[in-house]
């Protein structure tokens, strides 16, 4: 096998494109890019923080995956650096989400909680599929990690999204809606420390920190 690497070692060279990952990232994209526009519009429409958030959280996670199919394929250094940069912008979104969170408290909104439900379960069914299409390919390198975390995390949150437009339903109030978002900056914020700390021990090492897959 090592008659098969580059003098500086095997993680620098071009992997074999895996087409069956290729496929689930092309249906990912599609479906998430889907359901940024429908909770988009949605949540503006309902007054929910938490269907905004999740809405840019559909579209950030089209952007990941637009962004892996781009880097599939390449050299350990260069998925490194997407991996990086989707854990950097994954962070942002989650300060975006708690700054919006914290708006929503302060002017006491209160959302339309059946908008909520419906689309909550819509982005649900959604986000199961994706992540059950992701599951076998969650371990390898950070880049491949990035795409497992975000599509865990969007399952999690709409779980999440549900029982909070059950809490407006039942109580009349916008509180449920922002404990809500304030839990899903917070998953937002633990993901992107989770993938930022891979990516770089990845450039440090020049893939020696690979898990194997």
């Amino acid at each position: 096998m090592a008659a098969g690497c580059c003098s500086g070692g095997c993680s620098s060279s071009r992997p074999p494109v895996d087409r069956t990952y290729r496929r689930v990232l092309w249906m990912a994209l599609g479906i998430n890019a889907g359901m940024f526009l429908v909770e988009l519009v949605a949540g503006a429409a309902a007054g929910s923080a938490s269907l905004q958030a999740d809405a840019m959280d559909f579209l950030a996670d089209a952007a990941n995956y637009a962004i892996s199919l781009l880097v599939l394929g390449m050299a350990l250094v260069w998925r490194a650096r997407a991996a990086l940069l989707k854990g950097l912008s994954l962070g942002v979104l989650g300060l975006w989400v708690a700054g919006q969170t914290a708006w929503n408290a302060i002017a006491q909104t209160v959302p339309e909680a059946e908008v909520m439900g419906v689309v909550g379960m819509l982005a649900l069914l959604a986000n199961i599929g994706c992540a059950v299409m992701l599951y076998v390919h969650r371990n390898g390198d950070a880049n491949r990690q990035s795409v497992w975390i975000c599509s865990r995390n969007d399952a999690i949150a709409n779980l999440a999204v549900l029982a909070a437009a059950g809490g407006v339903f039942g109580t009349g109030t916008g509180w449920p809606d922002i404990v809500v978002a304030g839990i899903m900056a917070a998953l937002s914020v633990s993901g992107a420390v989770q993938i930022i700390r891979q990516s770089l021990a990845e450039l440090r090492t020049g893939g020696a920190a690979v898990p194997a897959e």
